[in-house]
């Protein structure tokens, strides 16, 4: 069960205080809800000079291991790299331990965020995070290297994609017309004239936190940095196939931005890597011998094989250009309806904040001329007095978002 506000309040109280040595007065603290799988708790902080803070401690080894590659990230940008973004990123401000996990505090970076199948056409959100996501990729390659982050080239990239590729098919359980359309694609020279850049490692667009700008969805932050490091820059694209109305406008606002030669296979391979994320969740059922993500694998396999029978390989054609930047002057008329298509996925949750509350602030109280005393964590109660909460659906804000600024409120 999960630790309740009041808790990870005191966790951060000890981390900001092991970082500086001073004591922080926190006032209030409300439990954040996370689309993620209980992977961690978290909670806003509030303290006493109206800075709101972000605490978050990991649910199990997988996601301790994601955090732990996330402040990793953090750290590798500094002052000089955070002034090369367009916008945000959180600091690690502190850590402490409790309950034998690393409780971490930050920045709170406020906004709405809105999910890949709510991106509609045009101006908006969709040429905000296209361009944000082209700014990361313009970050010098040597940001990552000399962090000791991991870094691939364009072979190795191909490589990675044919072995993954290898296992799915030593399962037994991938249709063959899928293998059959995977090998192709991996097999066209043409696809792979990859330039490596530096990447999020497939990021997902409601990572990236947005404000309203004179009516026009802007990108303030970006909360998901676990999977920095240098590969294919299409892999940071593949969401668009859960948007196929905003692609254009997504591929020609990312072109637009970007500094480099045009990638006129970017597309294609932001097609074959989303695709191939099924292949993973198969890979992975099979590597767990889990029977019920293997039959959910399978399923999704299936439907997928269907749904691209008819439709031309991977690598046949090219996302021109010039079509492409045309295309950025459509603006939608009314709010784009959810997309349920099937290459939408939880299978890779990334644990990040949601950046809503969902209950008030609980006070804290505080005591002038209180000595503080070392907190000792293993003997406080866990779960047991933890406040039920009732979960906020965050599709609710980001449709919230997305009539506010198509003028469909």
């Amino acid at each position: 069960m999960a630790r309740s506000p009041l808790t990870l309040a005191a966790a951060a109280t000890a981390a900001l205080s092991q970082a500086s040595g001073v004591r922080t007065s926190i006032t209030a603290a409300g439990r954040l809800s996370e689309g993620a799988g209980g992977r961690y708790d978290s909670a806003l902080v509030h303290l006493d000079d109206g800075t709101r803070l972000v605490v978050r401690v990991p649910e199990s080894d997988e996601a301790e291991a994601d955090a732990s590659r996330e402040a990793a990230a953090l750290a590798a940008l500094t002052a000089g790299v955070r002034a090369m973004l367009p916008f945000r990123a959180p600091e690690v401000l502190g850590q402490a331990r409790i309950d034998g996990r690393t409780a971490r505090v930050e920045t709170h970076l406020p906004g709405y965020r809105v999910d890949a199948a709510h991106i509609p056409a045009g101006r908006g959100v969709a040429t905000a995070v296209a361009t944000a996501i082209a700014g990361i990729h313009d970050l010098p390659t040597s940001i990552v290297q000399s962090a000791g982050l991991p870094s691939r080239t364009a072979a190795q990239v191909r490589s990675d994609t044919e072995r993954l590729l290898d296992r799915a098919e030593a399962t037994g359980r991938l249709p063959f017309g899928l293998l059959r359309r995977w090998s192709r694609a991996i097999a066209l020279d043409g696809l792979w004239n990859v330039e490596p850049t530096v990447v999020l490692g497939g990021i997902d667009p409601a990572s990236f936190t947005l404000i309203d700008v004179d009516g026009v969805p802007t990108v303030d932050g970006l909360l998901a940095w676990g999977g920095l490091s240098v590969g294919d820059p299409a892999e940071d694209l593949r969401w668009i196939a859960s948007a196929p109305d905003a692609a254009p406008d997504v591929i020609a606002a990312y072109a637009a931005a970007a500094g480099r030669s045009p990638d006129t296979m970017l597309a294609e391979r932001a097609r074959l890597h989303a695709e191939l994320e099924f292949a993973k969740w198969l890979v992975h059922g099979h590597g767990s011998a889990s029977d019920s993500v293997m039959t959910d694998a399978v399923a999704l396999l299936t439907s997928l094989d269907e749904s691209v029978r008819d439709e031309p390989p991977i690598g046949s054609g090219t996302v021109s250009i010039d079509d492409a930047i045309a295309a950025i002057g459509r603006v939608p008329a009314t709010t784009t309806e959810s997309i349920d298509t099937s290459m939408q996925t939880d299978a890779y949750d990334p644990g990040m904040l949601d950046g809503y509350e969902d209950e008030a602030p609980e006070p804290v109280e505080s005591r002038e001329g209180d000595e503080t005393e070392p907190i000792e964590f293993s003997d406080w109660p866990g779960t047991d007095d933890a406040p039920a909460a009732e979960e906020r659906d965050p599709d609710d804000a980001a449709k919230n978002a997305l009539r506010r600024w198509t003028g469909t409120a």
